[in-house]
């Protein structure tokens, strides 16, 4: 059996701490209740002597934890701190006071002054005061990344003789390259006595891009805890991503020796959970929950996932609750990316017909970011618009704008192929458009609605317009165009109604 890892949430301590990112209790409860149902092993709800706010949140998180979940309130190796901590805590069935202080020579001599023996007289006397009132403790050794190592080994030694039931090793800067601090946590397993008993501890920050790697070499060397936030929240560059080291741990847990109890599927929920609360944009490539995590663009990749998953998938996307692969249409994509998509929306075309609908995709592909469904439907529906038409669109431009005259230069291509070319002036540039079609196509109608709707979304939406036009008989006829550019979407619809007006006299 491998080792149990306990997962340390602090997305509502640490993670709260990114610029931006403030929650009140009732936010803070929601998020909590999200992660009890994830099964994290110890919510840090906050710093109670921060403010009333805080306080109350670690006190309304308490009354809502069941017995699995411990609820962690964080101090300064202060009495007062203490104090405080533990009477937010009362409400909790398994309340831990998180307690330490720095130990990095900077965090020593400018932020403490205090000497190294000080420090340690400090951290006993801080567990020993917190002890008093619960019977789990945590010291935490800040910024332990850049700490002289026997130092840290001395004052982890003292902080477990005192009676810590868990000592956090943080490498609060991201300082560290993984495997010196994994040497540091081994170096602490080897010298520290007692350090066997407790819960090793890491909080890594994510300052070089390596918070993740930090805290899983830190597991590789006898690491018990990570402590982690929901998307990486936290102070800076934020903090390790709870998702990131439990997918790391699930997929590499023989390697690692260890193991998790989150419930991974709940990932992706809370993810958009902390984000839509916090306000806090998660990446579109952001490891495990980024709308891209699981999305193919490659022509390639695409078509390797189609004929199996993992060709380019290590994680099935329904174990983190992100429903399942996305095959993103663009530019990029190939036939057989093409032909799923139309498939799943019912399409099916024999090789020729297909050719034609691919070459239509790339047209429009290639005037936007990505394919939508809506934008395949209209190719289709375009297609077969154009197919049966009398009078095809080869050409349209015009120019207007204040002070100039609304022009449009018109090319219409009949059923024989021949192209007939007329320009017009008119109040607006699609009426100046409509004037020299009607030059073309000379057929009594008029002209009874017209509307635009964007058919998909992002400001490079493909445009439909409906047109309707009644006929000298009364007789109204419809018609339908879409295209990126608005006029050109307009030409087309109208050019289709008079089509079916035509055909229908014939």
């Amino acid at each position: 059996m491998t080792r149990k890892i306990n997962i340390f949430d602090t997305t509502l301590r640490d993670g709260e701490q990114s610029p931006g990112a403030s929650m009140n209790t009732e936010e803070k409860l929601i998020i909590a209740r999200q992660l009890i149902r994830m099964n994290v092993d110890v919510i840090e709800a906050g710093f109670p002597i921060s403010s009333p706010g805080d306080f109350k949140s670690v006190a309304e998180i308490g009354r809502i934890a069941d017995d699995r979940c411990t609820v962690c309130g964080l101090t300064r190796a202060v009495d007062k701190d203490i104090e405080v901590a533990a009477e937010a805590l009362k409400t909790a069935k398994r309340p831990r006071i998180h307690t330490g202080l720095g130990v990095s020579p900077s965090h020593l001599r400018d932020k403490l002054r205090m000497t190294e023996d000080e420090a340690i007289e400090r951290a006993i006397h801080a567990v020993k005061f917190a002890r008093n009132f619960v019977d789990d403790v945590e010291f935490y050794a800040e910024d332990a990344g850049r700490a002289d190592q026997d130092f840290l080994c001395r004052i982890i030694e003292a902080a477990v003789k005192a009676g810590a039931t868990v000592v956090n090793i943080p490498d609060t800067t991201g300082y560290n390259m993984p495997w010196a601090f994994g040497a540091r946590i081994a170096d602490l397993r080897e010298r520290v006595d007692g350090i066997e008993d407790v819960t090793i501890s890491v909080h890594t920050h994510n300052d070089l891009g390596m918070a993740t790697a930090l805290a899983i070499e830190a597991v590789r060397n006898g690491a018990t805890q990570v402590e982690c936030t929901i998307n990486g929240l936290g102070e800076r560059a934020g903090n390790t991503a709870l998702e990131e080291v439990v997918m790391v741990i699930r997929m590499h847990g023989q390697e690692l020796d260890a193991h998790t109890d989150i419930v991974t599927q709940e990932l992706t929920r809370a993810s958009k959970l902390v984000s839509s609360i916090t306000g806090m944009t998660v990446q579109a490539n952001k490891a495990i929950v980024g709308v891209n995590a699981f999305a193919h663009s490659s022509g390639i990749h695409q078509d390797g996932v189609l004929k199996a998953r993992d060709t380019y998938e290590i994680i099935d996307p329904a174990d983190v609750g992100a429903g399942g692969s996305q095959i993103i249409l663009s530019a990029r994509s190939g036939h057989a990316a093409l032909r799923h998509r139309m498939a799943e929306l019912g399409y099916t075309f024999e090789d020729d017909e297909f050719e034609s609908i691919y070459q239509a995709f790339l047209e429009v592909a290639d005037k936007k970011k990505e394919v939508y469904d809506e934008d395949l439907e209209s190719i289709v529906h375009e297609r077969e618009r154009v197919t049966k038409a009398i009078w095809t669109l080869g050409a349209v431009q015009v120019s207007c704008g204040f002070p100039l005259t609304p022009t449009a230069t018109l090319t219409l291509v009949d059923e024989g192929g021949e192209e007939h070319t007329v320009a017009a002036f008119g109040t607006g540039p699609v009426d100046a458009v409509y004037k020299a079609v009607n030059q073309i196509v000379s057929v009594e109608n008029d002209l009874s609605e017209f509307a635009i709707k964007a058919v998909t979304r992002g400001i490079d939406a493909l445009g439909e317009v409906t047109v309707r036009v009644t006929a000298g008989d009364g007789q109204v006829y419809t018609g339908r165009g879409s295209d990126n550019d608005i006029i050109v979407s307009s030409t087309k619809a109208y050019i289709n109604a008079l089509n079916r007006l035509i055909s229908d006299r014939q």
